[in-house]
């Protein structure tokens, strides 16, 4: 089963319904029972950082997730602000986040050329894949994914980077490492795309 992990943040019933369309049981829950029972987690986010991690602080259930991802190594796709927890911190806000990833999320900052692009990026745009990975098989060079971001994630650890997204500046769109894995875009709104990205992460993630 995969549990949407429900700490008041995200599109959990998209998400959730997404998963079924390709056959995957899932469920959204804040039960800490529930929880430790997944085989596999989505962290979902949407918002401001801080108001996400602190929320997923206030729900308790940040050692739940914690435990299950770093010492059990459930794995974990983070989705949107989902990912950007995951990183070390944010320039958007003041509190740490969980340093899943050796990366930080950042804003957005255009050279002259890209002046006239708009922030949030919003809208559809692809994601090249960097190097293989069960996530990412079976890509279609041509998949587009929805982004809603005014800020996005930079890693120091460049193994991690699966694809590339470029709007004004690269942007690691696709992050994984070990059991852990994100992506920068709503796979839940961006149709086929997202349904493949979803189905890979059911199916071909061990």
């Amino acid at each position: 089963m995969i549990v949407v992990v429900d700490y008041g943040v995200g599109n959990l019933g998209s998400i959730v319904n997404m998963f079924k369309k390709v056959g995957a049981k899932a469920v959204a829950s804040s039960d800490p029972a529930v929880i430790r029972d997944a085989e596999k987690l989505i962290l979902p986010g949407v918002g401001a950082f801080d108001a996400a991690i602190r929320k997923f602080h206030e729900k308790g259930l940040v050692p739940v997730v914690g435990e299950l991802v770093l010492e059990k190594k459930i794995p974990v796709l983070g989705l949107c602000v989902g990912l950007q927890l995951m990183t070390k911190g944010s320039e958007e806000g003041q509190l740490a986040g969980l340093g899943w990833f050796d990366a930080e999320t950042i804003r957005f900052k255009f050279d002259a050329e890209h002046a006239h692009l708009k922030v949030p990026h919003m809208g559809w745009n692809t994601a090249q894949v960097c190097r293989e990975h069960p996530l990412v098989a079976d890509w279609d060079e041509e998949s587009r994914f929805y982004f809603v971001h005014s800020f996005h994630v930079v890693a120091k650890d460049m193994d991690a980077v699966l694809a590339k997204t470029e709007y004004g500046v690269t942007i690691h769109s696709i992050l994984g490492r070990e059991n852990i894995m994100g992506v920068q875009f709503h796979p839940e709104k961006s149709h086929r795309f997202g349904m493949r990205l979803l189905k890979n992460f059911a199916e071909n993630i061990k």
